[in-house]
């Protein structure tokens, strides 16, 4: 479990960063836009501090023209820590304090303001929570022994980033999108009413969760190791008590289970957009076929590059896929808000950045973008915005974004090793396949 633990802590968003340092350039051959960090100097009044006891921050653009009174919030991804020992390596990262963070982000793709790569919110008040609490913003205890102190804070840091935000504008939404990527696409699962609660009743508000539908998956040795994953994370973190309330108590005696997107989806009253991939890379690699479940590597290759599968390795895929689009049938079926668009790329994240969010050569399905889709979803133009792609290998607009080196990279710092904050270095160019 310590290897496991490890590698969702490390790697979660490690496709998304890989994928980020080797992207091509922006459609527009511009730059994105910088933007600097903003740390909540009231936060130490609500307790809400970053695993290691520095302050929480947020990177906030601010809207213009038409979209000044609109707001798009964008939880940062990163894994989880489920343990003292991942949490204690993790608060000396930039994924468990500030003081490591880089002090300005790139905005693209669904947080661009260039009008030609992000039509409908490019005016948008655009808003990317950093993520320092390693359990998706949902945590609130801490943990101290004489030598290490945590604090487990990520639900205070979510209310203290909101009430920071309030007075600057957000309490006056006329429209409202929240939204995230990898373990920040499961936090919009987790706080989307809640959300909704601090802005006015007729704003219009919606969520939409990117790369963060994860499974309750059953791995290719027959164990639950993202279910074990969870109920330690929740365990440890105190997440219970912020887990909807509806929800905790349908699945008693297993409240942990509720912080699956698949069982708390059908509690959630706003609107909801679910863009993931089917065959998700993250989930590929750690809920399908987590090291603990391949010690001999028989699925090296396949991860690296999915031509190399074999059939009885493609049939699982397949079997995932399957998996998924089943706990997504009720939502599909009968969601009159909802709206989803699941293709079948070996990718991970796809609403940061101009590649996939919308350029010539983003992905589609019935020849629509994910932007096009998410913005007809979103300001309700046309029927139901709820696309699902064909089965691998139909689908010839992926890009399929499978990092060369990552299980190497994994091996050498399952024990944690090597790991810093750096978002370089990570691995190879990643393969199109």
């Amino acid at each position: 479990m310590k290897t496991t633990t490890r590698l969702l802590d490390l790697t979660a968003a490690m496709v998304l960063v890989v994928y980020v340092s080797f992207s091509p350039p922006l459609v527009s051959g511009e730059p994105g836009r910088r933007v600097s960090m903003t740390l909540v100097r009231d936060a130490a009044a609500l307790g809400a501090f970053c695993l290691d006891g520095s302050l929480p921050a947020y990177h906030l653009d601010r809207g213009f023209g038409a979209g000044s009174n609109n707001w798009l919030l964008q939880f940062e991804g990163g894994g989880w820590c489920n343990d003292i020992a991942s949490c204690v390596e993790r608060a000396k990262t930039r994924r468990g304090s500030t003081r490591y963070m880089s002090k300005t982000v790139v905005f693209t793709g669904v947080l661009s303001n260039n009008a030609s790569q992000n039509p409908d919110f490019y005016n948008w008040n655009k808003v990317r929570l950093r993520y320092c609490d390693g359990a998706s913003f949902a945590g609130d205890s801490q943990f101290g022994n004489g030598t290490s102190l945590l604090y487990f804070r990520g639900q205070r840091i979510w209310n203290a980033i909101i009430l920071d935000l309030l007075p600057k504008g957000l309490a006056k939404a006329h429209k409202a999108l929240l939204t995230g990527c990898s373990a920040g696409g499961l936090s919009t699962f987790l706080h989307c009413d809640n959300f909704t609660s601090y802005l006015p009743t007729n704003a219009s508000v919606k969520c939409m969760s990117d790369a963060g539908f994860f499974l309750d998956a059953i791995d290719v040795a027959a164990n639950r190791t993202m279910r074990s994953f969870y109920s330690q994370l929740v365990s440890l973190q105190g997440i219970q008590k912020n887990l909807d309330p509806s929800c905790t108590h349908a699945f008693f005696p297993e409240p942990s289970l509720c912080f699956f997107p698949q069982y708390v989806l059908r509690f959630i009253k706003t609107p909801f957009f679910i863009l993931n991939s089917a065959y998700d890379v993250f989930q590929f690699h750690h809920g399908l076929v987590p090291p603990s479940a391949d010690q001999t590597g028989r699925w090296n290759r396949c991860k690296l590059n999915v031509t190399a599968c074999n059939p009885h390795q493609l049939d699982a895929l397949q079997g995932f896929r399957k998996d998924m689009l089943g706990a997504l049938m009720n939502f599909f079926r009968n969601s009159t808000r909802g709206g989803m668009f699941i293709n079948s790329c070996f990718d991970h994240c796809q609403s940061a950045l101009e590649e996939t969010w919308l350029s010539p050569t983003s992905p589609r399905i019935n020849n629509k973008t994910i932007a096009e889709t998410v913005g007809d979803w979103y300001f309700g133009r046309g029927e139901e915005a709820k696309e699902i792609g064909c089965p691998y290998p139909c689908d010839k607009t992926c890009h399929n974004l499978i990092p060369a080196s990552t299980s190497d990279f994994l091996a050498s710092n399952a024990s944690g090793s090597g790991h810093n904050s750096r978002d370089d270095g990570f691995g190879e160019r990643p393969r199109r396949v």
